[in-house]
């Protein structure tokens, strides 16, 4: 059916190669790539039907552009770095090629998270004729659709939106990411942002905690609020959301690392000089800490998350909790990955599937919740992320 590339070759990308490598008769060709061919070459190494890998530098528009007029694939998936999101798109535009990530841009230098640079494609692909499909990851991505089913779905209006993010996992190191760490560490350390009452309201970052039991008996976890880009595309989606916050489990050890981290600079983003050289404090920490892509075979337990949503039906107040739980060893036995690569990976590979089947086909800038959630949800459970809707009685976060 289409011809496919895939931009990064991180956890993520390894997880997305092996699930569109799975479905030949969506995606006929694959073609990955990033600035390391050796690791393109290692992922290709494992698939059950071999695909081309090739060498890019996703900050180089030219040689973006090369690429994708070299092997014209219908669409990008790009699991690369969010600092490369502008110049993918950029490359995607020249080339005449659908576009989709799985993360907004953020600009290396801030701490940002906000998609208004994104949004301003909205003309160029509309007058190219051109997709781009934005958060097509699990958070943002699939709490989009989750969001975007139960409105459909369960409720006449929403008015509060928590979505919860557990990772009940252990990989036994003193101190990782289950990310990219410069990323995760960029965006646990953010000022946090909730909307409230029609506008964003600031804190401090990790300054809220609550207390959250996940269903199922994958146990109790603490939750702190911070701050995740899909709660701007939500919010304005869905504009009778009065309350939308974002949650998301830490240990103690975690955040006693971190602190200490933070407290000596080694968080920082701003280059200072180390022996007649500039660095950059967080990116060399990120070279001290584990690969995220190697943690698959060591981490054990589950992940959960999902969205809590109070609105109205029918004149009366509900609320509906929507989630997912994934076990971490299940995900290494299938494609050698850790459950939150893995519950970004497929999303994107559905995201993916809805446009080349032309489900989600339209000139644009789009977040996912402006798209009909019902096919991507039977995916869903269809490839590996099966979730489940029940109905809460005395939820408080608040308390």
């Amino acid at each position: 059916m289409a011809k496919v590339m895939i931009i990064g070759a991180g956890g993520v990308g390894n997880v997305v190669a092996h699930k569109v490598a799975q479905l030949n008769e969506v995606f006929t060709e694959v073609v990955l790539a990033s600035r390391t061919l050796s690791k393109c070459d290692a992922i290709a190494a494992t698939l059950t039907r071999p695909i081309t890998t090739a060498q890019v530098d996703a900050d180089n528009v030219p040689e973006l552009v090369a690429l994708l007029k070299k092997e014209k694939p219908e669409l990008v998936i790009n699991v690369a770095l969010p600092y490369q999101d502008l110049t993918i798109m950029d490359a995607c535009l020249e080339a005449g090629v659908h576009y989709m990530d799985t993360a907004n841009y953020e600009p290396l230098d801030t701490a940002k998270f906000e998609y208004h640079w994104q949004w301003a494609y909205q003309e160029k692909f509309e007058q190219a004729g051109l997709t781009a499909l934005l958060g097509s990851g699990f958070d943002p991505g699939a709490t989009n659709m989750f969001t975007a089913y139960l409105a459909k779905h369960y409720f006449d209006e929403i008015h509060t939106l928590d979505i919860i993010d557990v990772n009940g996992g252990d990989h036994g190191y003193p101190f990782a990411t289950n990310f990219n760490p410069e990323i995760n560490i960029r965006e646990v350390t953010a000022e946090c942002r909730h909307w409230e009452d029609g506008e964003f309201i600031e804190t401090p970052a990790m300054s809220k905690k609550a207390e959250f039991t996940c269903p199922e008996e994958v146990g109790t976890y603490n939750i702190y609020r911070m701050y995740h880009e899909e709660l701007e595309s939500l919010t304005k989606h869905y504009p009778t959301i009065k309350r939308a916050q974002f949650w998301m489990s830490f240990g103690d050890s975690y955040l006693k690392h971190l602190e200490v981290l933070g407290n000596v600079g080694m968080t920082g983003i701003e280059p200072v000089e180390f022996n007649g050289q500039q660095i950059v404090p967080i990116q060399f920490l990120r070279t001290l800490l584990p690969d995220p892509s190697t943690l698959g075979e060591r981490t054990h337990g589950k992940t959960c998350i999902g969205c809590v949503v109070q609105g109205v039906k029918d004149g009366k107040t509900k609320t509906m909790y929507l989630y997912q739980i994934k076990d971490h060893q299940d995900c290494y036995k299938e494609v050698q990955s850790q459950a939150i690569s893995y519950t970004t990976g497929v999303p994107a590979m559905i995201g993916a599937k809805m446009i080349v089947e032309g489900h989600w086909k339209k000139p644009g800038v789009w977040n996912m919740e402006q798209m009909d959630p019902d096919l991507f949800m039977e995916d869903m459970n269809k490839y590996g992320l099966p979730w489940q809707v029940i109905e809460l009685d005395n939820f408080d976060l608040d308390s």
